[in-house]
């Protein structure tokens, strides 16, 4: 599968939520981790996404505060093409895990 990078930096190429439309083993495990860890009822067909750079319709997180300030708001491809490249909310996003430290990093190595 190619490369798919997110505005933000994830890598969404190895998402779970996006294998999970193809692998019911994957869709079974999801929801599972949303029952336990956030107490939310997920169904098979919720888990889709069609990547922050597709369909909006078809996006996991279309109210996503990153995609609406980079593509929305600026007309940009990716975060680090802001003049303000990281923002500070970027940087706070960043420190929530080791994905989105991971992002953050891939957006400076594409810089």
């Amino acid at each position: 599968m190619a490369q798919m990078i997110a505005v933000c930096g994830l890598d969404c190429g190895g998402c779970d939520i996006r294998q999970a439309k193809d692998d019911s083993a994957i869709a079974q495990h999801m929801i599972e981790r949303f029952k336990e860890e956030l107490a939310v009822d997920v169904k098979p067909e919720d888990l889709r996404c069609g990547w922050c750079k597709g369909d909006g319709a078809e996006h996991w997180s279309p109210d996503c505060w990153i995609l609406k300030c980079c593509v929305d708001d600026k007309g940009l491809e990716f975060c680090y093409q802001c003049e303000v490249f990281p923002c500070q909310e970027l940087n706070e996003w960043s420190q929530g895990s080791l994905r989105y430290r991971d992002a953050l990093e891939r957006l400076k190595r594409m810089k």
